[in-house]
Order: structure tokens, then sequence, then C-alpha cells
């Protein structure tokens, strides 16, 4: 009788284009009453594909960005996005909460300095970066 040895990869679940966007979007929009956040993420709803082989990510999202927010003026995009772009880099924060996941994408987006409308969205509801 022969041994028969399973390989099993570290991540049997990898993480998809569309889990980052999603739960990007439930962080920018705990509420879901967002309709262009609901867009975004209907936009990718099957990108099943694993983040870490998208070619162009952030291509990828800045084309989606532009398709939904042409003006650059919708803060809400703006913050999904850059959740979605700091997940896909960092797919262990999946898990985090909203604020602490916000506040770690707007550091690692903007450098502490996020545009005038997100910083407005945020003090909003009352998230300090």
């Amino acid at each position: 009788m022969r041994d028969t040895i399973v390989v099993m990869s570290r991540n049997a679940d990898p993480v998809s284009l569309f889990d980052v966007v999603r739960r990007a979007v439930e962080a920018a929009d705990p509420d879901g009453n967002d309709q262009n956040l609901g867009d975004l993420m209907a936009e990718f709803e099957d990108d099943q594909e694993p983040v870490s082989g998208v070619d162009q990510l952030d291509e990828v999202l800045a084309n989606a960005e532009l398709d939904l927010d042409v003006d650059g003026d919708d803060p809400g995009i703006a913050l999904a996005v850059s959740v979605a772009r700091y997940l896909a880099h960092h797919r262990g924060a999946l898990g985090t909460d909203d604020e602490r996941l916000i506040v770690e994408a707007v550091r690692w987006q903007w450098h502490d300095h996020p545009p005038d409308a997100v910083g407005d969205l945020l003090a909003a509801r009352g998230i300090t970066v």
C-alpha cells in the first residue's frame, strides 16, 4: 500500500477581488444606503479571481472609480476604493472592524491627509485619522 501525501495550500480559500471590494463597501457604507457604492460592488460581483492574481489592480480600481465618479467628487467612492486598495495589499485585514480598517486605509493611501471631502465624510462618522 502506498502512502498518499495531501498537499494543501496555506490559503485554501483565496481572497477574491469581489471579496475585497465588498468588504471595502461595507466599511465605507455600513448602512448600505449609498447607491454609488452599491454600483461599485455590483461592478465587481463576478470577479472571483484571487486578488493577488489581478493584473494592474490599481488600474482596474481606478477605472471603476472613474466609471462611477467621473468628476472625482464622491467621497464615498474615493474612500471605498482606498479601502479596497489597502485590503488588496493587506488581505489579513479583512476581518478588521470598520473604523480601524478605514483609518489604516486612509493612512496607507493618503499618508494621513485624505482629500477634504473624504475628511468631511470621516468627520461626519466620528472617525479621526
